[in-house]
């Protein structure tokens, strides 16, 4: 981590691989809706899901099913999230990463935080939802509301909340390229799902953020 305190007017945060890792609970969720096809030899693995999360759901369901009309596995992949999102919602398990929501409850105090995904419509509410941290995020965007990849969707954020100077945190280098493709400064949450050749700044846990922003 470079010694030193990067001035930001905002901190706009990935969540799968960088807040929290769904990826067991996501996969119990796919796999029940996948079974009860007999047109769909595989099964998800938690390991699987972390090498495709980050992409909108539409390209992932072009991934993994393209076996399948396109309409047939794209309502297929709305149907596993909704199942996601069901036992999302009945969990008891804490899946955010170490430190991240004490860090997000202090660090939104002196730098305002936001979110952009390339998520499904929901899932950040829900997610601030399980969490009780929608107090700490000012606003947030994703790919299901939009329509529109994750670059333009950080570049609407900043424009939105007349940012001059944020950071994207994330974990892949799919991050990265949205990122550099928004025009803001890249943090890359070495903890996450990926690795990245290139980026300005890099935290090994997420309470490094209080450390390398005011």
């Amino acid at each position: 981590m470079k010694e030193i305190y990067m001035k930001t007017d905002g901190i706009i945060l990935d969540i799968d691989g960088t807040l929290w890792n769904s990826t067991p609970i996501v996969a119990e969720a796919w796999n029940e809706i996948i079974e009860k096809r007999d047109d769909i030899p595989f099964r998800f693995t938690a390991k699987q899901l972390t090498q495709l999360f980050g992409r909108p759901l539409p390209v992932i369901a072009d991934m993994v099913f393209p076996f399948l009309e396109e309409k047939e596995r794209h309502d297929l992949m709305n149907e596993c999230c909704e199942r996601e999102h069901e036992l999302l919602r009945a969990s008891t398990q804490n899946i955010l990463y170490p430190g991240v929501a004490e860090t997000m409850k202090a660090l939104c105090k002196k730098i305002p935080l936001f979110i952009v995904s390339n998520c499904q419509s929901g899932y950040i509410e829900l997610f601030l939802e399980k969490t009780s941290l929608a107090d700490c995020i000012t606003d947030s965007e994703c790919a299901g509301r939009t329509g529109l990849p994750k670059g333009p969707n950080i570049r609407l954020v900043a424009d939105r909340n007349h940012l001059q100077n944020p950071v994207y945190v994330g974990d892949i280098d799919g991050d990265r390229q949205a990122s550099e493709e928004a025009g803001v400064k890249f943090c890359h949450a070495s903890y996450g799902f990926g690795k990245v050749e290139r980026k300005d700044y890099v935290i090994k846990e997420f309470s490094d953020l209080m450390m390398l922003f005011e």
